[in-house]
């Protein structure tokens, strides 16, 4: 078997170089840069609704500037978050030049994308620095609490905790496990939908951090690019909500920067 099963692309055995790797995340940029680090001969993602400027399948493009097959699973076919679903169940949408250049095409099965996927040509083999990720603070007036933003939930800690958590990841449980829904007990944390998808996957985060106590909503990927927490919080429309984000005020189809800072000044 020449190929690698991550429900998330930021969890990656040692042994990818020259596999395929089939990746329950997003295909956005970032785990685009990911892939080229593991030197992995070729991917397979889902394509999180393809979204704001494309933004769910951006890797595709990235890959295929450096020679190798990309291709993603329609977020309707398959659970995102769930790499037994895509090979179970998967059905490719999008696809770059070299996957073409393989046979793969939008309508195949994920399985058979990855069987031809693991005679695909190697591309660039040098390697590739260690991509960013952004992580900062963010501040406004009469600001009681505080606000972080990360391009990816992998970069939450511990010093997160009682924060208000604004992600450009998907909200969907990674594996279905609700123990990965958030790494700390933030105030609340917000997720790009990723179209909602399959069995409403692209949300399940959201029930799981309410039996927590944690405020979390999602902002619909057509409004913000999936992968860019700056976009869920300037650009992002509020789609769905869990029980404590409601009782706090927030309701679909508000702007997730006008809900975020009432949060943050609220006492």
């Amino acid at each position: 078997m020449n190929h690698v099963l991550a429900p998330t692309i930021t969890v990656l055995p040692g042994n990818t170089a020259g596999r395929v790797i089939v990746t329950g995340s997003h295909g956005g940029l970032y785990p685009g840069h990911l892939v080229l680090a593991a030197k992995a001969r070729a991917a397979i993602f889902n394509d999180a609704g393809i979204g704001r400027d494309s933004s769910g399948i951006a890797a595709l493009q990235l890959l295929q500037e450096r020679g190798k097959a990309a291709a993603a699973v329609a977020h309707t076919s398959a659970r995102i978050g769930d790499t037994d679903d895509m090979m179970s169940a998967g059905i490719i949408s999008t696809v770059n030049a070299f996957a073409v250049a393989c046979g793969v095409t939008p309508g195949m099965r994920c399985l058979d994308a990855v069987a031809l996927f693991e005679s695909a040509p190697p591309g660039a083999t040098e390697i590739v620095a260690a991509p960013h990720e952004s992580r900062v603070a963010w501040t406004c007036e009469r600001q009681c609490r505080a606000v972080i933003l990360v391009d990816s939930a992998s970069l939450v800690t511990a010093k997160d905790v009682g924060a208000i958590i604004i992600t450009g990841s998907h909200g969907g449980l990674i594996g279905g496990d609700p123990k990965k829904a958030l790494r700390a007990d933030g105030f609340a944390a917000i997720f790009n939908d990723a179209g909602i998808g399959k069995n409403d996957a692209g949300i399940t985060r959201l029930p799981a951090l309410d039996d927590r106590g944690i405020a979390a909503f999602t902002v619909a990927a057509s409004s913000a690019r999936i992968g860019d927490a700056r976009s869920t919080l300037s650009d992002g429309l509020i789609s769905r909500v869990n029980k404590t984000a409601e009782v706090l005020g927030a309701r679909v189809g508000q702007s997730a920067s006008d809900v975020c800072m009432r949060w943050a000044q609220a006492r």
